[in-house]
C-alpha cells in the first residue's frame, strides 16, 4: 500500500468510528417521545430508530465492535504510512535508522492520537447529544444493517457481556432508558424555577407533578360536608337548591343518606317540558334521569381515578372504603382543580353578578 493509500484509508477509518460514537450515543440519548409520532406517521427511519433504542444492548455491542476494529486498524494503517513520509527528511538530517523509528512512530502516535480523539470521538459524541433526535434517524438504519451482518459475533459479544452482569447480580436492559421518574421531574422542575429558566408563576407544572402522588381521598368530599337531596326531589325543588346554594350537580340520596346518584341542572329543564310542564315540576325527578356515580377506593390513585371516570363519562364517582361503604363523592372539577387552580361553577358565577 502506498503511503497516500494508508492516509485515504486513516481518513476512512476516522469516519467509520466516527460512525460507530455517533450512533452508539445517540441511540442512548434520543427519547422515545419524539420518534415515535414520526413512527406512526409511517417514516420507516423512525421505525428503525426505534427498533434500535428497543435493542439498545445490541446495539452498543455492534457500535463497540466497530470501534474496536476501526481504533486498532487506524494505527496499524496510519504509522507506516506516516513512518515513510517522514524517512526522507529525518534521513536528510543524518539521524540514525533507530532514531528515525522512534520519532516517525511517537509523530505518527501523536497525530493520530489527536485525530482519532478530537474527529473519531468527541466530535460525533457531542453532535450525538446535541441533536439526538435526528442523529438517530440518520445513523440508526447503517447501524442496525451492520449489527445484522455481524448478529453470530455480536450475539456472542453481548451473551458474554450480560452473563458477567448477571454474575454480580446485576439484570441486563435491551432497551434504553427514554422516560424520566416522577422523582426526575421533580427534581427537573425545582431547579430549572431555581435557575430562573422555568416561570411556574401559577403552579401549573409543580401541580402536575403532585398529581399524581394524591389519592382519591385526598380530594374527594365527604358525605357531611355535601349538599344533597332525595330521591323524592321535584325539578321545583332542584331550582330552589340552586337559588340557594349555588351548584349545578346535586347527589341524590337515599332513604338512609347512601348516594345513589347524582342529577345536573340541565336535567331538570329537561324534565320539565311539554305542555304538562308546571305539573311536572312538582312531581319527582323520574328516576332515569338520575346519572349513576362510578365507584373508586379510597386509595384509588387521583390520575386513575379521573381515567375511571372519563370512560364512563361521569362528572362524580363515589368513593368506597376498605369494607366497601361510601364514606365521600370525587367531583371531576375538584381533580381538575389540582391541575389547573380553582374551577368555578358556571351557575356559582351566574349567582354572583
Amino acid at each position: 500500500m502506498s503511503d497516500w493509500g494508508g492516509l485515504a484509508w486513516l481518513v476512512v477509518l476516522l469516519a467509520a468510528n466516527a460512525f460507530f460514537v455517533g450512533a452508539e450515543f445517540a441511540v442512548i440519548s434520543a427519547r422515545r417521545s419524539q420518534i415515535e409520532p414520526k413512527a406512526e406517521r409511517g417514516s420507516r427511519p423512525a421505525k428503525t430508530a426505534l427498533y434500535a433504542m428497543e435493542h439498545a444492548t445490541l446495539m452498543l455491542a455492534t457500535s463497540q465492535l466497530g470501534i474496536t476494529i476501526c481504533s486498532l486498524l487506524i494505527l496499524n494503517v496510519s504509522e507506516p504510512a506516516i513512518h515513510h513520509l517522514l524517512a526522507v527528511p529525518l534521513h536528510a538530517l543524518g539521524w540514525s535508522d533507530g532514531a528515525v523509528d522512534v520519532v516517525s512512530f511517537t509523530i505518527a502516535l501523536l497525530i493520530v492520537s489527536f485525530l482519532h480523539v478530537v474527529f473519531g470521538e468527541m466530535v460525533p459524541k457531542n453532535l450525538a447529544f446535541s441533536v439526538p433526535d435526528r442523529a438517530v434517524l440518520l445513523l440508526a438504519t447503517p447501524l442496525v444493517w451492520v449489527s445484522k451482518v455481524f448478529m453470530p459475533v455480536i450475539w456472542l459479544l453481548n451473551a458474554a457481556a450480560n452473563g458477567v452482569l448477571r454474575l454480580f447480580r446485576v439484570e441486563p436492559k435491551n432497551e434504553a432508558a427514554s422516560t424520566f421518574t416522577l422523582d426526575e421531574v421533580a427534581t427537573i422542575v425545582n431547579q430549572s424555577r431555581r435557575e430562573g429558566v422555568l416561570m411556574d408563576t401559577a403552579g401549573t407544572v409543580t401541580a402536575a407533578v403532585e398529581f399524581t402522588d394524591k389519592k382519591a381521598r385526598d380530594v374527594a368530599v365527604p358525605l357531611g360536608d355535601l349538599v344533597t337531596l332525595p330521591q323524592t326531589t321535584t325539578p321545583d325543588d332542584i331550582e330552589k337548591a340552586v337559588a340557594r346554594y349555588g351548584f349545578s350537580r346535586y347527589v341524590i340520596v337515599d332513604d338512609e343518606d347512601v348516594p345513589i346518584g347524582y342529577v345536573h341542572l340541565k336535567d331538570i329543564l329537561r324534565a320539565s317540558e311539554g305542555p304538562d310542564a308546571e305539573a311536572k315540576v312538582l312531581e319527582p325527578i323520574p328516576g332515569k334521569r338520575i346519572h349513576h356515580m362510578v365507584p373508586v377506593q379510597e386509595d384509588t390513585d387521583l390520575e386513575d381515578a379521573l381515567a375511571v371516570m372519563r370512560r364512563a363519562g361521569r362528572h362524580l364517582a363515589k368513593v368506597r372504603d376498605a369494607r366497601g361503604e361510601t364514606t365521600a363523592v370525587l367531583f371531576l372539577e375538584d381533580i381538575l382543580e389540582e391541575l389547573v387552580g380553582e374551577v368555578q361553577d358556571a351557575t356559582r358565577r351566574v349567582r354572583g353578578h
